[in-house]
Formats: C-alpha cells, structure tokens, sequence
C-alpha cells in the first residue's frame, strides 16, 4: 500500500478521474504525472507502475468518455424506435458531451490521441462511436448504398462539430443569432443533421 492509502488497484482509477478532472479544469496540458501523484499523496514513481507516461493517461481518459458516449448512444437506440428520433436524440448526446464537458470532448476530438501508437482500446471506442453514429444513419435509409451513407454521416457529424466549434471559440455573436434562442439554434443544427440526400 502506498503513502497515501490506495491499494495496487486503486490507484490507477484515481489517477484517470483526477486525470479527467485536470483535463476539464485546465485542458490535456495541464495533467501532470508528478502534480497527480502529489494530490493523490503518492510517490512521483507510483503513477508510472499504471501508465507508461502521461500520454497513456490521457488515452485512457479518452477512451472512456467515448465509453460513456457509446453508451449513451446504445441507451438513445434501444430506447428509441423512430430512426429520424433516435438520430436526432444521438445527436443530442454529442452536443450535450462538448457543452458539459468540453475539456474531455477537445481531449477525444481535437487531440492527436488517436495517431499512430494509440492504444487499441482507444482505437477500438473510437471507432464502436463512429460505427453507432453510421448506423443511425443508415436506420433512416436501409436500402441506401454505402457511398450515400457515409455522405451522410460526415455531412451530418461535421455539422454538429462546426456547430461546436462556433459556439466554444465564441465566435457566434449576438448580431448574427438573434432574435434566435439557444434552443433555436440548437434544434436548427439537428434539423441539418438529419442529412437525406
């Protein structure tokens, strides 16, 4: 047992939520190993017996906010038989994922995590986030072709990313939005995901 009372196991999962916390306070540039294990009343060393280094780390934050996405995207699937609402509800998720937690949607979305050497278990929620979001699609229009569906896909998540992206650098003021409300907005930007053509 170390200094600060964690067993082996304990550690890991307590240096990935102070970890996720870090990220959100201050973005991936300020998660520190040396910092962590401070604030954790453990050795500088301890971390080091759970992650390679401070980029396995923020892989592992990573990979589970696309967990929680995914399942969020398989509850709003499950749940919801209407393909344009289910659709439009997974949506939903990703926006309400940037809005609320917008340190760990930059570290998944906007990071270079998912380069050459990312983890397979990154790589693998990654990708399960991608395959939910194509099918969503694809239960709109089964006897769409492939070529048509992934149009569709990217069309539609690169509109939900703008959108983000506008919103978070500030850069939608209030000349150009009103007399629109945020929920006007909003529920204009899912009516352009819905992408048909």
């Amino acid at each position: 047992m170390t200094k600060g009372g964690y067993h082996h196991g304990d550690l890991r999962a307590a240096l990935v939520e102070a970890a996720a916390a870090a990220v959100e306070m201050g973005g991936p540039d300020a998660v520190s190993l040396r910092e962590l294990a401070k604030g954790l009343g453990v050795s500088t060393a301890a971390p080091y017996r759970h992650f390679a280094d401070r980029r396995a780390l923020l892989s592992e934050v990573a990979a589970r906010g696309f967990a929680q996405l995914n399942r969020d995207y398989g509850r709003v699937a499950a749940a919801t038989q209407d393909p344009v609402a289910a659709q439009r509800e997974m949506a939903r998720c990703y926006l309400g994922l940037a809005f609320r937690q917008p340190g760990l949607f930059r570290l998944m979305f906007d990071s270079d995590l998912l380069g050459p050497g990312a983890p397979p278990n990154l790589i693998e929620a990654a990708g399960a986030a991608w395959t939910a979001l194509y099918a969503s699609v694809r239960r709109m229009d089964p006897e769409a072709g492939e070529a048509v569906l992934k149009r569709r896909t990217i069309t539609g998540w690169s509109t939900l990313h703008g959108f983000i992206a506008l919103v978070q650098g500030g850069r939608l003021k209030g000349f150009m939005t009103e007399p629109l409300s945020e929920a006007d907005l909003v529920e204009a930007i899912l009516d352009k995901t819905l992408i048909t053509d």
